[in-house]
């Protein structure tokens, strides 16, 4: 699905609201909330903006946090990291790399053999399991 060029107004009619708000807006989704959280089926987690293969399952693990984590991204280039500073400090928030939507933020506590946790918000993916 092509998403070159497309304006705010574009964004708004492809996306649901609450995608537009996180994937768009830098948002993040209530905790426990995502359908996300606890799949058993093996596939590939998508950007729910633009499709593109962001995690697998293969790399997901619970977290205990209330979003859907992972210890790596399924190719290093599928995504971005930027300083994000706010209130709780700055932290490492994950862009996707092909239509810049926000999908989290990673952290250095999780397991090996990265030491990190993407944690990701579940509105952000699509999981495609075929």
């Amino acid at each position: 699905m092509s998403t070159d060029g497309l304006n705010d107004s574009e964004w708004a009619e492809r996306l649901s609201d609450e995608e537009y708000r996180i994937l768009r807006e830098a948002g993040t989704e209530r905790a426990g909330t995502s359908e996300l959280l606890h799949v058993s089926s093996e596939g590939v987690f998508q950007c729910a903006g633009c499709g593109q293969e962001l995690y697998t399952t293969d790399e997901k693990y619970d977290s205990g946090t209330g979003w859907p984590s992972f210890w790596a991204p399924a190719d290093s280039d599928a995504v971005r990291r930027e300083s994000d500073p706010g209130l709780l400090g700055t932290r490492t928030e994950v862009i996707c790399n092909q239509c810049d939507g926000h999908l989290g933020h990673v952290f250095s506590d999780g397991p090996e053999p990265t030491g990190e946790r993407h944690c990701i918000n579940g509105v952000a993916l699509d999981l495609d399991t075929e």
